[in-house]
């Protein structure tokens, strides 16, 4: 092939790759607002609390020295939250801490509307920090989906422990779907025994992700590797995550209504280690394919 022509080529293949891209982020966010569909708040286990939609989640950790929110759904989701933490006899203004799971806009848009509510201070991972501050503008993924930037008060690293009284969680930088992807681990109190819960962040893979020279985002496949090792070691009993679908909870919910113990259906170790399984496998099968193409 001609220099010139092989130089056309690949500049349409660039082209047809960014609307590829384009459109597929654009079905994503045209899909999204069927997920923050209201539904009624809950109670998990002891002081932990349910208070997101019916898909993108929210939970509130309560005690004595105030409370902690983490994550704030779409930015329309903020009013439905706060009614939610009303409902179950909470206040808005009695939230001490937000915590974030990641920087995309169905779990950090309503950060800055609950922040302001709440005069809450908001913690980010390093990895997100710029990605949340500019409201999702520097996020190498999903850049066109925009949201209200909040205020970040703290950054904090992977291994932190953030506290509250004696709330106390553990934040897992599981990076991959962000660059600061946050699963968290915390103990629970729930009568006479202690839960330990964890909370994946998300181990999805989007649209347009490349794990071959050039990467999204450089060294985005080493870290969704040492996320499947980090998530696995990772002792827990409740099952919780980003978004319901990751820990089943509505099929859970209606198994909890026929249960003597009502956290039982969310006691899921097996689940839990069958969602990282999962994730893995379709993590594997990508890549394989990315470089399978890269060596024709």
């Amino acid at each position: 092939m001609h220099m010139g022509s092989k130089r056309r080529f690949w500049v349409l293949v660039l082209a047809v790759a960014v609307v590829l891209l384009v459109l597929a982020v654009t079905q994503w966010r045209a899909a999204s607002p069927n997920r923050h569909i209201p539904m009624e708040p809950f109670r998990v286990a002891g002081n932990l609390y349910y208070v997101g939609s019916g898909d993108v989640t929210a939970f509130l950790l309560t005690g004595p020295a105030g409370h902690v929110l983490i994550d704030g759904g779409y930015p329309e989701s903020a009013p439905m939250i706060e009614k939610s933490i009303g409902q179950l006899g909470f206040g808005i203004r009695d939230v001490e801490l937000l915590l974030s799971s990641h920087a995309h806009f169905d779990h950090a848009g309503g950060l800055k509307e609950l922040q302001d509510a709440s005069g809450a201070q908001l913690w980010i991972s390093e990895g997100d920090a710029q990605a949340i501050a500019s409201g999702g503008a520097d996020d190498p993924i999903a850049a066109l989906s925009r949201y209200p930037a909040p205020r970040i008060d703290h950054l904090f690293q992977d291994g932190a422990t953030i506290r509250l009284g004696p709330i106390e969680l553990t934040a897992h930088v599981t990076a991959g779907h962000t660059r600061g992807c946050t699963s968290w681990s915390f103990p629970v109190r729930d009568g006479e025994r202690e839960l330990q819960a964890v909370s994946i962040c998300s181990l999805s893979l989007l649209p347009g992700m490349s794990f071959v020279d050039p990467e999204t985002y450089p060294g985005i496949r080493s870290d969704f590797e040492r996320s499947f090792r980090t998530l696995r070691a990772l002792p827990g009993d409740l099952f919780l995550g980003a978004h319901a679908s990751f820990f089943d909870m509505h099929r859970k919910l209606r198994e909890r209504a026929g249960a003597r113990d009502p956290a039982a259906p969310f006691l899921d170790r097996a689940g839990y280690l069958a969602f990282i399984d999962g994730a893995e496998q379709k993590f594997r099968r990508e890549l394989a394919s990315q470089q399978r193409r890269r060596t024709r």
